[in-house]
């Protein structure tokens, strides 16, 4: 096993990788920026090491850095995390050249499905169903144009390079799209330095499903079931769960069974997520693939009884699976909350010191969280404050042990998104497994929501 694991990342899930190397017998250095010096995660781990100043591409995108530090520490592996290096190919590559063992997939497959045209390529190749779309990026928008016509108005304009909702524009009419068009490429050149855009067909009202691989390095891969990521705003999501209220056993079966089988002729290494849309006949089309550990794997740990990163950090040692497909099986049901620093209603971040704080507990609770009292959440980086996540025998019981989560959680000193977890949870349509990723949109727009939400501000303590 790896005997020091230098963890290239900040807040809780570099605690998180610390937590499953310390269980696993492993050192740990930490790194952080100087904003970063009284972090949670430079406290627990072993050794830590300054990399720069706050900014992230002087500290945690900083490659120079983070290899110097791995070496003046003697680490013989670097795990990522999720965010900034965990899907650069080429940082991989060259922690991989300084034989240093990158824990994630190869550096080629962290190219191939870092690029959502090739990714496309290979996911059509592979057997994957794909919405209509550009085969590849289109290069002015006359061509896109003729795309939009030929497969049907509405369509979404995405970023070749992209995630998280930049460089994406969605066009319901041919007069639109010239200036959408503009738009996106800007959007997508200033988040990612690649202006590249492909066109595909938008579906009015889908539910966003990810599939969960788990393979290692001897090829045996399997899926660990799915998760409902359609609660989400702007692209960035708000409230997983897991199994999907959407899916039927036989659908859920499909869409494991193409997902390995696609994964196997691509000979996928490590842990992934493939996204799927999934439209209102049940249909599913594969969106992305995310080569990394996901910010809401807890949800499937939980209802599946895996440590996913303890099995990340064997795999990328060699180890191979210790499970088979048919061992697989839901146990009950899990629900996480991305409790954010940031203000309920308008979403906008809220930076400073946390004045007080107590975090809920009792049966089926769990946290993920490097925050604490008097901890100064930073303006440098995401607002992510914390995971909530609940597991219960069943979907009902789940959402009322979140509800009881949230009331007993206490952040004081900022503002944070828990009022609006509070009156999302309270809709009758997520109540009822009936809602699609438009779902906070109808939310915010409606007057019983509104109503609720401002009650829910005024009874958060």
């Amino acid at each position: 096993m790896f005997k020091k694991v230098l963890v290239a990342n900040r807040g809780e899930i570099a605690l998180r990788v610390i937590r499953a190397c310390r269980e696993l017998g492993i050192a740990t250095v930490a790194v952080h920026s100087t904003a970063d010096a009284n972090a949670l995660h430079v406290r627990f781990a072993d050794e830590a090491v300054c990399i720069g100043p706050p900014p992230s591409k002087e500290s945690y995108l900083n490659v120079p850095q983070l290899l110097s530090a791995a070496e003046i520490t003697r680490a013989d592996a670097i795990h990522p995390g999720y965010g900034f290096l965990s899907e650069n190919a080429e940082f991989a590559e060259v922690c991989e050249n300084c034989k240093i063992r990158f824990i994630g997939p190869r550096p080629e497959m962290l190219r191939l499905m870092g690029n959502k045209v090739r990714a496309r390529a290979a996911a059509r190749e592979a057997g994957m169903p794909l919405l209509p779309g550009s085969p590849g990026t289109v290069k002015d928008p006359r061509e896109a144009e003729a795309f939009a016509k030929e497969i049907g108005f509405p369509v979404i304009l995405k970023a070749a390079a992209g995630g998280g909702g930049k460089g994406m524009k969605i066009v319901r009419e041919p007069g639109v799209l010239a200036q959408a068009f503009s738009t996106a490429q800007a959007e997508a050149l200033a988040s990612f330095n690649n202006g590249d855009l492909y066109i595909e067909r938008y579906v009015e009202k889908p539910r966003h499903i990810e599939i969960q691989i788990v393979a290692d390095e001897h090829g045996n891969i399997i899926h660990l079931n799915e998760r409902e990521c359609s609660v989400q705003r702007r692209h960035q999501k708000l409230i997983e769960e897991a199994p999907s209220p959407a899916l039927t056993p036989e659908l859920r079966q499909r869409m494991g069974e193409v997902s390995v089988a696609a994964m196997k002729k691509l000979r996928y290494n490590n842990v992934g997520t493939i996204e799927y849309l999934l439209d209102e006949r049940g249909e599913f089309y594969f969106m992305e693939m995310n080569t990394r550990i996901q910010v809401e794997h807890p949800v499937t740990e939980l209802v599946m009884g895996v440590d996913l990163v303890r099995e990340q950090i064997r795999m990328a040692y060699g180890h191979p699976l210790r499970f088979k497909q048919e061992d697989v099986q839901i146990r009950g049901h899990a629900i996480e909350c991305r409790v954010n620093a940031e203000d309920p209603v308008t979403f906008a971040p809220w930076p400073g010191k946390i004045t007080g704080y107590s975090v809920p507990g009792g049966y089926g609770v769990r946290v993920d969280s490097a925050a604490y009292e008097n901890y100064t959440v930073l303006p440098h980086y995401d607002s992510l404050l914390s995971k909530l996540i609940v597991h219960a025998e069943d979907r009902e019981t789940a959402i009322r042990r979140m509800q009881r989560a949230l009331s007993e959680y206490v952040v004081e000193g900022i503002r944070t998104n828990i009022p609006f977890h509070r009156a999302a949870l309270a809709e009758e349509s997520f109540q009822e497994g009936n809602y699609d990723t438009r779902f906070v949109e109808r939310l915010l727009a409606s007057e019983t929501g509104s109503r609720r939400l401002k009650k829910a501000v005024e009874e958060t303590p």
